[in-house]
């Protein structure tokens, strides 16, 4: 999983807008889930979800003339983002959420980062931790902490396994983001990615369904049950990852993690505009955390106060 190189990789002002349209895009499938979990078990939905998405993408690749990489690496190198981005993640995630809270989980699913961090500083050559980059994770995270609420930290210990599971999620999309730095190499682009992952993870998440839902016996959901699953398929996963394997590309592991953080904030200014929700004097506090923590792993901000300084 090495990789060739000697400097950290920073981010363009497109790769920024593309991490705050990819959080938005993700802190609304909040909505979707809402919605979709009246109607269906949790990993009958994930199937959905990942099933529609790569019929989705699979059309746009026919109607634009292309095809798919056909050789067995590339295959290979799909099932493995398949199992580390979705399979694992996705099962941890929905089995710890059954026995804490989703506040509690939340907070521990933004540790992705600081995963990453590490992770991208024992398995690459260009993406070293540096000071600025841990010290802006661990800010990034402390405002994720005040924006949820710390009193769901409450919680912690209290189902030590389940927690567990959660934070081994998280490790998942650290090892995910590392590991998907090959496409590029490959020469496979974003959308052909996105595609073989989540055609992968179809494939993989059939059995898992059949053997756990049982599928054939549950109700037809309702048009509404539906409309979710398409906002969740076509929206929050097709079209979202094929901007999660650009930024991957361009701007690295590390980075495109950072999407963790902003999550939230989205959340709460989707709820504020769409749902009238209240926005407290912590969403701001947090905000103004994460802010400073992305603005130290940015590091134009700390270099310009320092040519100035100087």
């Amino acid at each position: 999983m090495k990789t060739s190189g000697n400097v950290n990789r920073g981010m363009s002002l497109g790769d920024w807008g593309r991490i705050g349209m990819l959080s938005i895009i993700w802190g609304g499938s909040f909505f979707f889930i809402g919605v979709a979990v009246k109607g269906l078990p949790p990993f009958t939905i994930v199937a959905l979800r990942v099933g529609i998405a790569a019929m989705a993408l699979h059309l746009i690749i026919l109607a634009t003339g292309q095809r798919m990489p056909s050789h067995r690496q590339a295959w290979f190198a799909f099932l493995g983002m398949g199992v580390l981005n979705n399979l694992l993640p996705f099962c941890l995630i929905v089995w710890g959420q059954t026995r804490i809270a989703s506040g509690l989980a939340s907070i521990l699913n933004a540790t992705t980062p600081l995963f990453t961090v590490v992770a991208a500083h024992l398995l690459t050559d260009d993406e070293k931790m540096t000071a600025n980059r841990l010290i802006g994770v661990l800010i990034g995270l402390a405002g994720v902490v005040v924006i949820i609420g710390p009193d769901v930290l409450k919680g912690l210990g209290s189902d030590v396994i389940a927690q567990l599971a959660v934070l081994g999620a998280a490790a998942c999309y650290s090892l995910a983001g590392v590991f998907g730095r090959r496409f590029r190499r490959m020469g496979i682009s974003p959308l052909m990615t996105a595609t073989g992952q989540v055609s992968a993870s179809t494939v993989m998440l059939i059995p898992l369904v059949v053997l756990s839902d049982r599928p054939w016996g549950l109700s037809v959901p309702g048009i509404d049950i539906w409309g979710a699953i398409l906002g969740l398929a076509l929206i929050s996963t097709a079209f979202a990852y094929i901007i999660f394997f650009r930024v991957l590309a361009s701007a690295g592991a590390t980075n495109i993690m950072l999407v963790t953080f902003l999550i939230p904030v989205s959340a709460i200014l989707l709820g504020v505009v769409f749902l009238g929700e209240r926005i407290e004097i912590r969403h701001f506090a947090g905000m103004g955390l994460i802010g400073l923590g992305l603005a130290a792993i940015d590091g134009r901000v700390l270099a310009i106060l320092k040519r100035k300084g100087a």
